[in-house]
Order: structure tokens, then sequence, then C-alpha cells
């Protein structure tokens, strides 16, 4: 069984830097034993996501658009989308028909 996981609000973090909202979905019971690994470690969940994410990308650089390749250059600006596109309503829909919430 799966279970949406859900950050709600955008806020300042102790750092200052803005924290956002992250939808995953997740086995209900690897939440469950990630939350008591949190708590024993005393950390929230998110810490926890947050600090697992910091690990597995600190080295990875950002590619600047002149390191990109010629044929990845030649799609980046090809998809045009509605402005009012609303893409986080439509990633919960899609997640409903999905898992059947």
């Amino acid at each position: 069984m799966c279970c949406f996981f859900e950050y709600k609000y955008a806020y300042l973090g102790e750092n200052n830097l803005m924290n956002t909202k992250l939808t995953l979905t997740i086995e209900k019971e690897v939440i469950e034993v990630a939350k008591e690994y949190a708590k024993e470690k005393g950390q929230s969940l998110s810490d926890l996501v947050e600090n697992y994410f910091k690990l597995l990308t600190r080295e990875r650089s950002v590619l600047k658009a002149e390191e990109l390749s010629p044929r990845i250059k030649r799609l980046r600006g090809i998809i045009k989308i509605e402005k009012e596109l609303d893409y986080k309503e439509i990633l919960t829909e899609e997640l409903k028909k999905k898992y059947g919430c």
C-alpha cells in the first residue's frame, strides 16, 4: 500500500534558505520506519530526506548552457506550455488515478 507524503508550505528555514513543498509517493511501511529512525536521531523526516538528497547530489555540478551537448542545446525551449498550467494539480490527479486514492 502506498500513501502520499506531502509538504504543504514554503517557509524560511533555520539557514534562511527558502524551503518548498515536495510530494513523494512512498510505501506506508517505509514511511513508518523512516519516521521512527528520524525520531531516534532527533531529526524530522523532512530533515532526513533533505540530508539524503544533499548527500546524493553534493558531488554533482551544475551544467552551464555552454557545456551542454549540441543535441540538448537544440531541444532547449521547444516545449511551450500554457501559462495557466497547474502541473501540481495534474500530478495529484494522475497519482490518484494510479493508486486509487
